[in-house]
Order: C-alpha cells, then sequence, then structure tokens
C-alpha cells in the first residue's frame, strides 16, 4: 500500500468529495438565484431576481452593512495582527506564547458570540470592572457596543479570532526575513526600527495581504456574529438572506438565493483582484531581482536586498579606472544595485 501509486489519490478522496460538495452548493445557488427551480416549478431563466433585490432598500443596507463589517474587521486585524506578530518575532516567542496565540483562532465564532456578551455587555465583567473602580456611576453607563447598528459587538468578535490568525500565518515568513535580511540591515547600520519597515514588513506584506482576504471573505459572508451580535435593523447581507430563505412563501426562495448569489460573487471578485495584484506584483519583484543580480551588489542574496532597500544615491567621483566611487573611496551604491 505504501508504494502503491493511489495511496495520494486516496489520500486526496475527502479533500476531493468537500471541494466537489462546495462546488455543487455553488453551482445550485446560481441555478436558483437566476430562477431554476424545477422542484417549484420555475424553469424560467431571467436575471430578474437580481434586479429586484437590488430595488429593495432592505438588500442594498443589508449589503452596505456587511461590507463595512468586512473592510473594518479586515484593516484593523490585519494592522493589530502585524504588531502581534512582529512583538512575537521580536521575542522569539515559541512554546506556550504560540499556543496563547493560537487558541482564539480554534474557537468557534458561536462560542465567540458568547464570550463577547460575558466582556462587553452592559452587565459584563469590563462594565463591572468599570463601576467597582467607579469609572462609571451605574452599569446603564456604559457605552453600549452589542447589538447596535454599528455591529461593533461583530467587529470585536472576529477581531479577537483574526487578529491572532494574521499573527499565525505572517508569523514564519516574517521569522524568517528579520533573521535573515532584517538582520543584515542592521549589521548594515540600520536601525531596528528602519530595518522592519524599510525590509521585514514589505517583504512579509504577501502573507499578510492572503491573510486580509480571507478575513475579508469571511467576515462578508459570516452569519453567526452578526446574527447573534447585531442589531435588529438593518441586518447583514448575510442574516436578510437566510430570513428570506425561511419565507413562507416559497417563490421568495429565488430572491434568496440571489443575496446568496450576490455574496459568492463578491467574494469571487475580490479573489480574483487579488491574484491578479499579486502576479504584478511577482513580476515587479522578479525585476528587482534581476536587476540586483546583474549589479552584482554583494555575494549573497540577503546583503543584495539590505542594500537595494537600504542605499541612496550618493555623490559619485571617478578613480583612475573610472569606476564610480564614494567619497570614503568605496563603492557607490545605487537604488538597484552598485554602480557599473
Amino acid at each position: 500500500m505504501r508504494n502503491s501509486k493511489l495511496t495520494p489519490v486516496i489520500l486526496l478522496l475527502p479533500l476531493m468529495a468537500v471541494t466537489l460538495t462546495v462546488i455543487i452548493a455553488c453551482v445550485n445557488v446560481l441555478l436558483q438565484s437566476i430562477g431554476y427551480v424545477p422542484a417549484f416549478g420555475l424553469t424560467k431563466i431571467t436575471l430578474g431576481y437580481y434586479r429586484e433585490v437590488f430595488k429593495r432598500p432592505e438588500f442594498l443596507s443589508a449589503l452596505w452593512v456587511s461590507l463595512r463589517i468586512a473592510f473594518v474587521s479586515t484593516l484593523l486585524a490585519a494592522a493589530l495582527g502585524t504588531l502581534l506578530c512582529a512583538a512575537l518575532v521580536k521575542r522569539r516567542a515559541g512554546g506556550g506564547m504560540l499556543y496563547t496565540v493560537r487558541f482564539p483562532i480554534l474557537v468557534p465564532h458561536t462560542v465567540v458570540a458568547l464570550f463577547i456578551m460575558t466582556l462587553l455587555g452592559q452587565t459584563g465583567i469590563v462594565a463591572r470592572a468599570a463601576y467597582g473602580l467607579g469609572l462609571i456611576s451605574d452599569y446603564t453607563k456604559f457605552p453600549q457596543i452589542l447589538f447596535t447598528p454599528g455591529y461593533g459587538g461583530a467587529i470585536a468578535g472576529y477581531l479577537w479570532k483574526e487578529i491572532p490568525f494574521v499573527a499565525y500565518y505572517t508569523l514564519a515568513l516574517m521569522a524568517s526575513v528579520s533573521n535573515t535580511l532584517g538582520e543584515a540591515a542592521e549589521n548594515l547600520g540600520a536601525s531596528p526600527l528602519r530595518s522592519f519597515f524599510s525590509v521585514t514588513l514589505p517583504m512579509s506584506l504577501p502573507a499578510v495581504s492572503k491573510a486580509a482576504l480571507i478575513i475579508f471573505i469571511y467576515a462578508f459572508g459570516g452569519y453567526e456574529l452578526p446574527a447573534l451580535l447585531g442589531s435588529t435593523l438593518p441586518k447583514a447581507l448575510p442574516v436578510q438572506a437566510y430570513i428570506t430563505y425561511l419565507s413562507p412563501d416559497l417563490l421568495q426562495r429565488p430572491l434568496a438565493m440571489a443575496m446568496f448569489g450576490v455574496i459568492l460573487m463578491l467574494s469571487v471578485l475580490m479573489a480574483a483582484l487579488y491574484s491578479g495584484w499579486e502576479a504584478k506584483h511577482e513580476e515587479g519583484k522578479a525585476f528587482k531581482a534581476g536587476a540586483v543580480a546583474y549589479g552584482g551588489v554583494h555575494n549573497t542574496a540577503r546583503h543584495s536586498a539590505a542594500h537595494m532597500v537600504l542605499c541612496r544615491p550618493v555623490a559619485l567621483a571617478r578613480d583612475t579606472a573610472g569606476k564610480p566611487v564614494a567619497a570614503d573611496g568605496k563603492g557607490a551604491y545605487l537604488w538597484l544595485g552598485q554602480a557599473a
């Protein structure tokens, strides 16, 4: 069995089964969203259901709520998660610290909602602590975060889970860059802060951006936190779509599927835009790498990359052989490598 050529296929069967199930579900959603539901006697293909949902005020408000939750959660989680990752790299954290960071990632969103209620509710832990410290005179004076149109509770829940996710997702790459190129930059005279912002952070951005894309898609299409921590009106788009799906009028089913179709197509669009951006980014990196290799800044790739980022153009002089030199007689470095 170990040497069987079928072993890789057998090991991939569970993943293939899950992938096939997701594809079938997505195709079913799209077919029903354009009016093809033979069980209800609907077989005429039409985009009328999409036009109908975009005319409904409750759909437009729900779309805006979901986009706001996704954008705010993604931006804050990406920024704070990157800072957390940098702190872990700086401390060379391992063992128990990493398990602590990973723990929120493993907690289901439903449990997170209960935790946020206990923590940030007007009778929650934070409110009681503020009352005990004399910061508020009554529990009702504590700011209302949960069940508001701003969806602060849902955003707080996503941040509690996704900040560690960004840190953990980026940790391996950032640690590798910091321990090689970052240290090389510091050896070349850069301060730790400049080394981080000029070398480590830019080279870790691909991992950060991938994590941000995952967070955006999940927060945009997530149901549990907006349903449990959000306001009655306006509702988030997944909640509004599910309510429409449960309508006693079965002819409303294509409208619900059209709402789910919008979630699906926007998520695919975001992934496609990111894929195109990443392809251009890789082309740019390849060009810079070629320029550095041509210039021959140093004998190692570490010093080449560090010089490419850190060195500034200097006033050039020429030696007797016509080779550019700096004022101290050493080779003058330019932005994309050593001067020819």
